[in-house]
């Protein structure tokens, strides 16, 4: 269970308040909970090794080995090597995965273990003993043992007639965490709990006003849930939104354009063209064109503040990740015990606000 991204930044603002060590922002908050998060990652590897040269309990939930294993269980998945035949002085390789098997983007950390045709397993070699082995016939790399040879991201595998099958156990880096907001009428960061994506469209009320190229006339005052249109790039797919118009009787306007679903794989640009039958207008005509909307910078996640990323890492890591956090801001707090009342104090909080 992931770490609420939410719970953490306003627990750090309550203790540092507390302290009187002034206001992190949004943004120098989701630098350092960053780096915080490689740091206690970085740190799993090391004590699984550890813990594997000790006894362990097999009790359930006592056994340190599994412990550390679960926590890494999700960043743990696999994904297709490319392969690139050899030209005049490079030989032949494939590219590590940059996107998992279900076609999700990731970034490689570790790599485990590497498959050929999803049953035979690689071993891995250094340099010299990679190229050494091949010189006998008793130890030369065959398709039931392949071998292979990491450098510069890349897979050099023997024998060479391996052109294809090739796929890669790793661990993926954890997502950045990200408080996403918007900013309030009094000039405050407003949480944005929508789910960041890159390629997705800002999710909220009025988030495309300032994006329509093109507004229709004669529509009918009203809220149009649901609106059908066609789009010029038709990569992006999951856009929805409700186009409210208001004004009086030949001063319509589109007062606002509420996205309910921010889709994902749009681009800069995509262009939005509402259907006839969408919307109602005044007579029996229809419109040559419906209203349009054409996509900016700052209409996607990725070039804007919006949607937001939880903590990766285990819930057990609460404590943990927000005493880090405050140390990096100049806080030291010995007891733990202060960060679970600041936490409880936001659930609390929370609960009032939402009544």
């Amino acid at each position: 269970m992931a770490i609420d991204v939410n719970s953490v930044y306003r627990t750090v603002l309550l203790i540092l308040n507390k302290e009187e060590r002034g206001y992190v922002t949004p943004d120098e908050f989701n630098k350092i909970a960053t780096q915080v998060q490689l740091e206690i990652f970085g740190e799993y590897s090391n004590s699984l090794n550890q813990q594997l040269r000790v006894p362990q309990s097999d009790t359930d939930y006592a056994d340190r080995v599994a412990s550390i294993d679960e926590r890494l269980s999700i960043f743990k998945t696999f994904g297709p090597s490319t392969y690139t035949p050899s030209t005049p002085g490079i030989p032949a390789s494939f590219s590590l995965p940059t996107a998992d098997i279900y076609g999700n983007e990731v970034e490689l950390y570790t790599v485990g273990t590497v498959v050929y045709n999803e049953e035979t397993e690689l071993q891995r070699l250094q340099r010299m003993d990679f190229y050494n082995i091949q010189k006998s016939p008793l130890t030369k790399s065959t398709t039931s043992f392949p071998t292979y040879l990491l450098e510069n991201d890349k897979l050099f595998i023997k024998p060479d007639t391996i052109t294809s099958g090739i796929s890669v156990n790793f661990l993926r880096k954890p997502k950045d965490p990200r408080w996403g907001y918007t900013i309030g009428s009094l000039g405050q960061y407003v949480y944005d709990p929508n789910v960041y994506n890159s390629t997705g469209v800002n999710i909220g009320l009025g988030t495309l006003n300032d994006s329509i190229t093109f507004e229709a006339t004669n529509i009918q005052l009203g809220t149009y849930t649901g609106v059908a249109y066609t789009q010029l790039n038709p990569a992006g797919s999951g856009l929805g939104f409700t186009i409210i118009v208001s004004g009086t009787v030949g001063n319509e306007v589109i007062s606002d354009i509420n996205v309910t679903s921010g889709g994902k794989d749009y681009e800069v640009g995509d262009t939005f063209t509402v259907s006839d039958g969408a919307i109602s207008y005044f007579g029996t005509v229809p419109q040559s064109q419906g209203p349009t909307i054409t996509l900016r910078t700052q209409d996607l996640n990725s070039g804007s503040t919006y949607g937001s990323t939880n903590i990766e890492l285990d819930i057990a890591e609460q404590t943990s990740f927000i005493m880090k956090v405050l140390f990096y801001f100049g806080v030291v707090v010995k007891d733990p015990q202060i960060i679970q009342v600041a936490a409880s104090q936001i659930q609390k909080e929370e609960t009032n606000e939402k009544s």
